[in-house]
């Protein structure tokens, strides 16, 4: 035995030998690299489970460069990542997938310095030339990508060029007030999968729906594994994830991410009330009180069990039996609001373009305006958790919200004068009509997805038919919807909401700006713009560059009361961030932000040992 020891050592003494003379001819890049992962903060927690999410639509594409709406958004920025993010709590900028960047005196160089050692979820690494190939394709006017207008300054593109293999150099061409908020939300695409498509002019039809789900590549917690049309879209967690915890396990803890397709808001709450559903935001205030009231008759059944003694230790007992937790983050950064389609058209739409005059009209506008009851629309479409507003700024902005500026009172007295005024009449049988005697009636689209704007399409159809204007609320499926919206263009008016951004400025230029993707009623720039559009235009191109936040927030205030007095958009109300989630869930933490509970996704994790 002893002889059989001695050989053995010896043989590992020889094997150590021959790598010791090795050791100089080996290459370093042939040695794993360094991963330079980033470290969170938050409560350790334990790894393995699936998260369920109800989803009101389906996403329309897995491409991030094309994503417009919330249920893309929602998809593909767990699949993506960015080299800057915004904390949605602090709402300061974090280190991402840059771990540290650098900006001139002036604000017009950044120098980002990229974490060494990422990897993309296909296992390729993440380098210079992959940030050099996102901007470039993003900013390239042929992808016609909505992010670009975020990314122009003074009318022109910014530049970036490689110093290095993980170190690019950014030129905004003119200084920018908060620069690095530029890089947030800029999903970086892998060059290694899409660079040919780019080249060949058809980036936008890669990442469709029907793509295999290995064939779409991110830096995100998750990568897809499956989509079921009409029923579910199933993610796992992504191997090369490039974060860990304070003990070095590396991030997402849960497995899997399942988002179920459910289009009814009330569909929604039950299923997350009865837990197959483990997480809900934008939860509508009518469920929510529904919730909110399921959770006091469940004390009160605790409460009538326990005796005296026992009920000293009711809260504990209370938690044990609930399933999920609710909470009402107050004022957020959503915003309803109904429009008109000011689009030109094509041969053919006669009818439409006879009801543009009426809609081209601001006194037509701001009577309609006078006419609805906001004060209602957040009593009953939103139990109280709302604010009306009169812009699109919304209160949980409150740092940019033009305070000289209130929403208006219904007063239909104003109203009839303002159409009056404006060669509109009212015949014997008390209906609206214009100076050629044509009956003024018109649509408005809604998502039959969501019951509260749906609801205030049918107040408002209720508040103009006082007014003697007869209107026919349409609801679409959300898909269709955005379709007429965006492409053909084949509607009368529409309520849609926006927000959940960067509270920044800069997150409204493409809804505000004349060139922009967001820029509802009128998304193809016509020939001629009027006077108030053009200083809109000028006001947020000045803004962009301003360093002065007080100068910032004057020019903002100007945009504001333009708005405000030429009413492209009729703002309606902003909800409050209502939100829920299972009980045993760690890490929750939502905030108003959008995503406003899936924005830490990667932290989430399962208490009880039997979820995971």
């Amino acid at each position: 035995m002893k002889f059989r020891r001695m050989r053995y050592r010896q043989r590992l003494a020889s094997f150590g030998l021959i790598l010791a003379l090795m050791a100089p001819r080996m290459k370093a890049e042939n040695l794993p690299p360094v991963e330079e992962l980033l470290q969170v903060a938050q409560e350790v927690g334990q790894p393995g489970g699936t998260l369920v999410i109800a989803l009101r639509a389906e996403p329309k594409t897995f491409n991030p460069v094309f994503a417009l709406d919330n249920p893309t958004f929602t998809v593909t920025r767990r699949l993506m990542a960015d080299l800057i993010h915004i904390d949605n709590q602090t709402l300061l900028t974090t280190a991402a997938l840059a771990k540290s960047w650098q900006a001139s005196p002036d604000g017009r160089f950044f120098t980002l310095e990229l974490r060494r050692g990422i990897r993309f979820s296909d296992g390729q690494p993440l380098d210079a030339d992959d940030v050099v190939f996102t901007f470039e394709a993003i900013l390239d006017p042929k992808t016609a990508a909505p992010q670009r207008a975020l990314l122009m300054v003074n009318g022109q593109s910014i530049t970036v060029e490689k110093l290095d293999g993980h170190r690019v150099k950014f030129d905004l061409k003119a200084p920018y007030a908060v620069g690095d908020r530029l890089f947030d939300s800029v999903p970086i695409l892998p060059r290694h999968r899409l660079a040919q498509a780019y080249r060949e002019g058809r980036l936008d039809t890669m990442w469709d729906l029907a793509t295999p789900p290995q064939e779409i590549v991110g830096l995100g917690p998750f990568q897809l594994a499956r989509y079921v049309p009409g029923e579910r879209l199933e993610m796992v967690r992504n191997p090369y994830y490039w974060k860990v915890d304070s003990e070095g396990q590396r991030l997402p803890y849960l497995d899997r991410l399942t988002f179920l397709f459910v289009a009814s808001a009330d569909a929604q709450a039950i299923r997350f009330q009865a837990g197959d559903a483990h997480l809900t935001d934008r939860l509508g205030a009518k469920n929510f009180a529904l919730l909110e009231r399921q959770t006091v008759s469940e004390r009160q059944t605790v409460l009538k069990r326990q005796t005296v003694s026992e009920r000293q230790t009711v809260s504990e007992r209370q938690n044990n039996r609930l399933s999920y937790i609710l909470q009402d983050l107050g004022k957020g950064p959503d915003y309803n609001f109904l429009f008109f389609n000011l689009n030109e058209l094509p041969d053919g739409a006669d009818a439409l373009r006879t009801k543009q005059t009426w809609f081209r009209r601001l006194a037509f506008r701001r009577a309609v305006s006078l006419a609805i009851d906001r004060q209602s629309l957040v009593r009953l479409v939103y139990q109280g958790k709302a604010t009306s507003l009169i812009t699109h700024v919304p209160p949980g902005y409150s740092e940019w919200v033009n305070t000289t500026l209130t929403p208006p009172v219904r007063d239909l007295d104003r109203a009839r004068q303002l159409l009056r005024s404006d060669g509109f009449r009212w015949d014997a049988a008390g209906s609206l009509i214009d100076a050629t005697d044509q009956p003024v009636e018109f649509s408005i689209l809604t998502s039959s997805s969501n019951r509260e704007r749906a609801e205030l399409a049918t107040i408002i159809q209720s508040d103009l038919l006082e007014l003697g204007i007869r209107v026919h609320v349409v609801p679409l499926d959300f898909r269709t919807l955005v379709d007429r919206v965006l492409h053909s263009h084949t509607y009368e008016a529409c309520i849609l909401g926006l927000g959940g951004g960067d509270a920044d400025p800069n997150s409204a230029i493409p809804m505000l700006t004349s060139t922009g993707a967001s820029h509802f009623w009128q998304l193809a720039k016509p020939s001629t713009l009027p006077a108030w559009q053009l200083e809109i235009d000028h006001l947020m191109e000045r803004q962009f560059g301003t360093l002065d936040a007080g100068e910032r927030k004057r020019l903002y205030d100007r945009v504001q009361l333009l708005v405000a007095e030429n009413l492209p958009m009729i703002f309606l109300v902003s909800p409050n961030v209502l939100t829920g989630a299972a009980k045993d869930l760690g890490n929750f933490r939502p905030a108003t932000l959008a995503h406003f509970t899936l924005w830490n996704v990667d932290e989430l994790f399962w208490r009880s040992r039997d979820r995971r």
